[in-house]
């Protein structure tokens, strides 16, 4: 299981391109963050509004759904370098060294092959709804900024596995080596005494228990 991974100092060029990526990574996933915080609190005065004062906000369900895909995808780069998109680890889980290594570089390759292709259908269908002025239906809102947004996320994942196939090619090399650019792999165990230690429970390691501090 993958667990948050650590962007420390050192790695070379290689940690060097994974920490100015990850600050990208970062800065879109905290905007995605706020993003959704903000449509919470419109649907909050969008209610109210209707509910008290019987004034809506005006294409409330259009923002909605132009937005959430935008906000969606501005984290999908982050989520990888933490390895926390869905895994299917029953096989992979029992490999080591070379053997591990090498699944984990081909699962990055395949990766970069779909979003490859979804980056480019992605960008040409944001282009055509920008040429074109295409709008929703109630309210006439522009689409193409959501769909940009989509594009220039899947893009950044597009970089970020670049980065992940780079670093997997070169544990590939030399096993021994120390993982940089990727996640982290640890166990189900270790991953939920890591899980409680950051929600603030203070782990009995002897006795295997815990209390909230």
């Amino acid at each position: 299981m993958s667990h948050d991974a650590v962007v420390g100092h050192g790695g070379g060029a290689l940690g060097a391109v994974d920490r100015a990526m990850h600050a990208i990574e970062k800065f879109t996933a905290l905007v995605s963050g706020f993003g959704i915080f903000g449509l919470m609190l419109i649907g909050v005065v969008h209610i109210v509004g209707r509910k008290l004062f019987n004034a809506p906000i005006f294409g409330y369900i259009d923002i909605v759904e132009i937005s959430m895909s935008a906000l969606v995808f501005l984290g999908l780069a982050y989520t990888e370098r933490l390895g926390g998109h869905i895994r299917m680890e029953l096989f992979v889980s029992h490999l080591k060294g070379r053997w591990l290594w090498a699944f984990e570089l081909l699962g990055v390759v395949i990766g970069l092959a779909i979003v490859s292709v979804l980056t480019y259908y992605s960008y040409t269908h944001a282009m055509r709804a920008y040429t074109s002025g295409d709008t929703t239906i109630d309210a006439q809102y522009l689409l193409w900024p959501s769909k940009m947004i989509v594009s220039v996320s899947l893009a950044l994942l597009f970089l970020r596995l670049l980065v992940s196939l780079w670093g997997y090619l070169r544990l590939l090399a030399d096993p021994r080596a120390e993982p940089v650019a990727v996640p982290e792999l640890i166990d189900v165990e270790a991953q939920a005494i890591r899980d409680a230690e950051t929600a603030g429970v203070e782990i009995d390691h002897t006795h295997d228990t815990g209390r909230r501090t």
